[in-house]
């Protein structure tokens, strides 16, 4: 299963929004959740993604949240949903179901059970397109 390697890319891409990813971080983080090696492949993916396509993500979240403007987010709702759409617009290996379901259940973990809604509304509004 993808959920540690979701996590610590969830993890990074929020240590980032306060420039504290460095691959120090990335390492201890990889090696606390014993990533294997396709895990590792999979943060740095997403990692790149996130970072390629910033103003795009944050433009979907807008398109989509209207009293919540991206701006306005929790920092951790976020970086859930930014990993998340990485995963739904551009890996398609991975089912947008997942995605969705993996994101929520991240919100819950690191966030709080609204936001768990919050993030599975609207990544269910990207997945229908």
């Amino acid at each position: 299963m993808r959920t540690k390697a979701r996590e610590v890319a969830f993890e990074l891409v929020f240590a980032s929004q306060f420039g504290g990813a460095d691959s120090g971080l990335k390492s201890a983080l990889c090696k606390k959740e014993k990533l294997t090696q396709d895990d590792i492949s999979y943060c740095d993916r997403v990692l790149s993604l996130v970072k390629e396509h910033d103003a795009e993500f944050s433009a979907v979240i807008d398109s989509r949240s209207l009293a919540f403007p991206e701006a306005r987010l929790f920092p951790a709702d976020r970086s859930i949903l930014y990993v998340a759409l990485a995963e739904i617009l551009y890996m398609p290996d991975i089912p947008k179901a997942v995605s969705v379901n993996e994101a929520a259940n991240i919100a819950s973990k690191f966030s709080s059970e609204k936001s768990a809604t919050f993030v599975s509304g609207i990544l269910s509004e990207v997945e229908k397109g």
